[in-house]
Protein backbone atom coordinates (compact mmCIF):
# COMPACT_ATOMS: atom_id res chain seq x y z
CA UNK A 1 0.00 0.00 0.00
CA UNK A 2 1.37 3.40 -0.93
CA UNK A 3 3.06 5.31 1.86
CA UNK A 4 6.25 7.10 2.79
CA UNK A 5 8.04 3.78 3.32
CA UNK A 6 7.05 2.32 -0.08
CA UNK A 7 10.27 3.13 -2.05
CA UNK A 8 12.47 1.46 0.56
CA UNK A 9 10.16 -1.54 0.80
CA UNK A 10 10.06 -1.81 -2.98
CA UNK A 11 13.86 -1.84 -3.18
CA UNK A 12 13.97 -4.55 -0.52
CA UNK A 13 11.44 -6.69 -2.38
CA UNK A 14 13.43 -6.40 -5.60
CA UNK A 15 16.62 -7.29 -3.74
CA UNK A 16 14.79 -10.38 -2.51
CA UNK A 17 13.91 -11.42 -6.04
CA UNK A 18 10.59 -9.79 -6.96
CA UNK A 19 10.16 -9.46 -10.73
CA UNK A 20 7.39 -6.83 -10.57
CA UNK A 21 5.63 -4.84 -7.89
CA UNK A 22 1.99 -4.01 -7.31
CA UNK A 23 1.38 -0.72 -5.49
CA UNK A 24 -1.95 -0.35 -3.76
CA UNK A 25 -3.76 2.95 -4.21
CA UNK A 26 -6.06 2.90 -1.16
CA UNK A 27 -9.80 2.96 -1.53
CA UNK A 28 -12.38 3.27 1.23
CA UNK A 29 -14.40 0.21 0.18
CA UNK A 30 -12.03 -2.36 -1.33
CA UNK A 31 -14.48 -5.14 -2.15
CA UNK A 32 -11.88 -7.64 -3.39
CA UNK A 33 -9.63 -7.29 -0.36
CA UNK A 34 -9.60 -9.11 2.93
CA UNK A 35 -8.87 -7.68 6.39
CA UNK A 36 -5.10 -7.26 6.03
CA UNK A 37 -5.24 -5.07 2.94
CA UNK A 38 -8.37 -3.31 4.18
CA UNK A 39 -6.53 -2.25 7.33
CA UNK A 40 -3.52 -1.16 5.27
CA UNK A 41 -5.81 0.95 3.08
CA UNK A 42 -7.42 2.53 6.15
CA UNK A 43 -4.00 3.43 7.56
CA UNK A 44 -2.88 4.87 4.24
CA UNK A 45 -6.01 7.00 3.92
CA UNK A 46 -5.61 8.20 7.50
CA UNK A 47 -2.05 9.23 6.62
CA UNK A 48 -3.30 11.32 3.70
CA UNK A 49 -2.62 8.93 0.85
CA UNK A 50 -5.05 10.29 -1.70
CA UNK A 51 -4.57 9.84 -5.44
CA UNK A 52 -2.11 12.69 -5.98
CA UNK A 53 -0.01 11.57 -3.01
CA UNK A 54 0.00 7.98 -4.29
CA UNK A 55 1.16 9.14 -7.70
CA UNK A 56 4.02 10.91 -5.94
CA UNK A 57 4.92 7.68 -4.13
CA UNK A 58 4.80 5.84 -7.45
CA UNK A 59 7.22 8.37 -8.93
CA UNK A 60 9.61 7.98 -5.99
CA UNK A 61 9.39 4.20 -6.21
CA UNK A 62 10.18 4.29 -9.92
CA UNK A 63 13.37 6.15 -9.05
CA UNK A 64 14.28 3.40 -6.57
CA UNK A 65 13.68 0.27 -8.69
CA UNK A 66 13.65 -0.71 -12.36
CA UNK A 67 11.13 -3.56 -12.35
CA UNK A 68 7.57 -3.12 -13.66
CA UNK A 69 5.33 -1.14 -11.26
CA UNK A 70 1.59 -1.70 -11.37
CA UNK A 71 -0.84 0.45 -9.37
CA UNK A 72 -3.79 -1.57 -8.10
CA UNK A 73 -7.03 0.19 -7.21
CA UNK A 74 -10.77 0.35 -7.85
CA UNK A 75 -12.92 1.86 -10.57
CA UNK A 76 -14.48 4.52 -8.33
CA UNK A 77 -11.06 6.11 -7.79
CA UNK A 78 -10.52 6.39 -11.54
CA UNK A 79 -14.06 7.65 -12.04
CA UNK A 80 -13.45 10.43 -9.51
CA UNK A 81 -10.01 11.35 -10.83
CA UNK A 82 -10.85 10.90 -14.50
CA UNK A 83 -10.14 7.72 -16.45
CA UNK A 84 -7.84 9.17 -19.08
CA UNK A 85 -6.30 11.60 -16.62
CA UNK A 86 -5.42 8.80 -14.19
CA UNK A 87 -3.98 6.55 -16.88
CA UNK A 88 -1.81 9.39 -18.19
CA UNK A 89 -0.68 10.48 -14.72
CA UNK A 90 0.18 6.93 -13.65
CA UNK A 91 2.18 6.33 -16.82
CA UNK A 92 4.04 9.61 -16.38
CA UNK A 93 4.86 8.64 -12.78
CA UNK A 94 6.37 5.34 -13.87
CA UNK A 95 3.54 2.80 -13.96
CA UNK A 96 3.97 -0.08 -16.39
CA UNK A 97 0.30 -0.99 -16.36
CA UNK A 98 -2.72 -0.93 -14.03
CA UNK A 99 -4.95 -3.33 -12.12
CA UNK A 100 -8.53 -2.21 -11.53
CA UNK A 101 -9.92 -4.96 -9.34
CA UNK A 102 -13.63 -4.35 -9.88
CA UNK A 103 -13.58 -3.43 -13.58
CA UNK A 104 -14.66 -6.50 -15.57
CA UNK A 105 -13.03 -7.50 -18.81
CA UNK A 106 -14.82 -5.90 -21.73
CA UNK A 107 -15.55 -2.66 -19.90
CA UNK A 108 -13.34 0.35 -20.66
CA UNK A 109 -11.33 -1.65 -23.22
CA UNK A 110 -9.33 1.48 -24.03
CA UNK A 111 -7.81 1.40 -20.53
CA UNK A 112 -4.50 -0.46 -20.69
CA UNK A 113 -4.55 -2.84 -17.72
CA UNK A 114 -3.91 -6.36 -16.44
CA UNK A 115 -7.14 -8.35 -16.55
CA UNK A 116 -8.29 -10.64 -13.76
CA UNK A 117 -10.08 -13.95 -14.22
CA UNK A 118 -11.39 -16.43 -11.66
CA UNK A 119 -12.58 -20.04 -11.54
CA UNK A 120 -16.10 -18.69 -11.94
CA UNK A 121 -15.26 -16.80 -15.16
CA UNK A 122 -17.07 -18.08 -18.21
CA UNK A 123 -15.14 -19.23 -21.26
CA UNK A 124 -16.40 -16.16 -23.08
CA UNK A 125 -15.09 -13.87 -20.32
CA UNK A 126 -11.76 -15.69 -20.36
CA UNK A 127 -11.40 -15.06 -24.08
CA UNK A 128 -12.18 -11.36 -23.70
CA UNK A 129 -9.76 -10.99 -20.78
CA UNK A 130 -7.00 -12.85 -22.61
CA UNK A 131 -7.43 -10.67 -25.70
CA UNK A 132 -7.45 -7.39 -23.75
CA UNK A 133 -4.96 -8.00 -20.94
CA UNK A 134 -1.75 -6.02 -20.78
CA UNK A 135 1.31 -8.24 -20.59
CA UNK A 136 0.01 -11.05 -18.37
CA UNK A 137 -3.22 -12.52 -17.06
CA UNK A 138 -4.01 -12.43 -13.33
CA UNK A 139 -5.55 -15.71 -12.18
CA UNK A 140 -7.65 -15.19 -9.06
CA UNK A 141 -7.37 -18.64 -7.54
CA UNK A 142 -10.39 -18.46 -5.24
CA UNK A 143 -13.86 -16.99 -5.09
CA UNK A 144 -13.68 -14.40 -2.33
CA UNK A 145 -11.33 -11.74 -1.03
CA UNK A 146 -7.58 -11.55 -0.70
CA UNK A 147 -5.90 -13.14 2.30
CA UNK A 148 -3.77 -16.11 3.31
CA UNK A 149 -5.20 -19.63 3.06
CA UNK A 150 -4.00 -22.97 4.36
CA UNK A 151 -3.49 -24.45 0.90
CA UNK A 152 -3.40 -23.43 -2.74
CA UNK A 153 -6.88 -23.57 -4.20
CA UNK A 154 -7.68 -26.86 -5.96
CA UNK A 155 -9.47 -24.76 -8.58
CA UNK A 156 -6.17 -23.32 -9.85
CA UNK A 157 -5.26 -26.28 -12.05
CA UNK A 158 -8.54 -26.11 -13.95
CA UNK A 159 -8.32 -22.35 -14.32
CA UNK A 160 -4.78 -22.58 -15.69
CA UNK A 161 -5.88 -25.21 -18.21
CA UNK A 162 -8.81 -23.09 -19.39
CA UNK A 163 -6.71 -19.91 -19.55
CA UNK A 164 -3.90 -21.54 -21.52
CA UNK A 165 -6.42 -22.64 -24.14
CA UNK A 166 -7.24 -19.03 -24.98
CA UNK A 167 -4.26 -16.93 -23.82
CA UNK A 168 -0.76 -16.57 -25.22
CA UNK A 169 0.49 -14.40 -22.35
CA UNK A 170 2.03 -15.45 -19.02
CA UNK A 171 -0.39 -16.57 -16.31
CA UNK A 172 0.27 -15.34 -12.76
CA UNK A 173 -1.71 -16.81 -9.87
CA UNK A 174 -2.76 -14.74 -6.86
CA UNK A 175 -5.11 -14.61 -3.86
CA UNK A 176 -4.35 -16.97 -0.99
CA UNK A 177 -0.65 -17.52 -1.76
CA UNK A 178 1.56 -16.76 1.23
CA UNK A 179 4.19 -19.45 1.89
CA UNK A 180 7.12 -20.96 -0.03
CA UNK A 181 5.09 -24.18 -0.24
CA UNK A 182 2.21 -22.28 -1.83
CA UNK A 183 4.64 -20.59 -4.21
CA UNK A 184 6.12 -23.90 -5.31
CA UNK A 185 2.72 -25.52 -5.83
CA UNK A 186 1.22 -22.56 -7.72
CA UNK A 187 4.41 -22.01 -9.71
CA UNK A 188 4.28 -25.60 -10.94
CA UNK A 189 0.97 -24.78 -12.64
CA UNK A 190 1.14 -21.10 -13.54
CA UNK A 191 4.00 -18.96 -14.84
CA UNK A 192 4.35 -16.90 -11.68
CA UNK A 193 2.65 -15.85 -8.47
CA UNK A 194 1.25 -12.68 -6.94
CA UNK A 195 1.51 -12.29 -3.17
CA UNK A 196 -0.41 -9.51 -1.48
CA UNK A 197 -1.76 -9.89 2.04
CA UNK A 198 1.16 -11.74 3.57
CA UNK A 199 3.66 -9.38 1.93
CA UNK A 200 1.76 -6.43 3.41
CA UNK A 201 1.92 -8.05 6.85
CA UNK A 202 5.65 -8.74 6.58
CA UNK A 203 6.31 -5.23 5.27
CA UNK A 204 5.07 -3.86 8.59
CA UNK A 205 8.26 -5.34 10.08
CA UNK A 206 10.44 -3.31 7.74
CA UNK A 207 12.54 -3.69 4.57
CA UNK A 208 14.86 -6.39 5.90
CA UNK A 209 11.99 -8.67 6.85
CA UNK A 210 10.34 -8.15 3.48
CA UNK A 211 13.55 -8.87 1.59
CA UNK A 212 14.00 -12.15 3.46
CA UNK A 213 10.37 -13.13 2.93
CA UNK A 214 10.51 -12.49 -0.81
CA UNK A 215 13.82 -14.34 -1.05
CA UNK A 216 12.15 -17.41 0.46
CA UNK A 217 9.41 -17.29 -2.16
CA UNK A 218 11.95 -16.75 -4.93
CA UNK A 219 13.96 -19.77 -3.82
CA UNK A 220 10.85 -21.93 -3.79
CA UNK A 221 9.92 -20.87 -7.31
CA UNK A 222 13.42 -21.40 -8.68
CA UNK A 223 13.89 -24.94 -7.39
Amino acid sequence: MCGAETPALAAAAVDGGADLLELGFPFSDPLADGPVIRRAAERALAAGMRTAACLGVLRETRAAVDVPLIPMTYASLLEAYGWERFAAAASAAGATSLIVADLPAGQRPELKRVQLVAPTSTDARLRVAAAQTDGWLYLVTVAGTTGARADVSPALAGLVERARAVADVPLYAGFGISTPEHARAAGALADGIVVGSRAVEVAEQGPRALREYVAGLREALDR
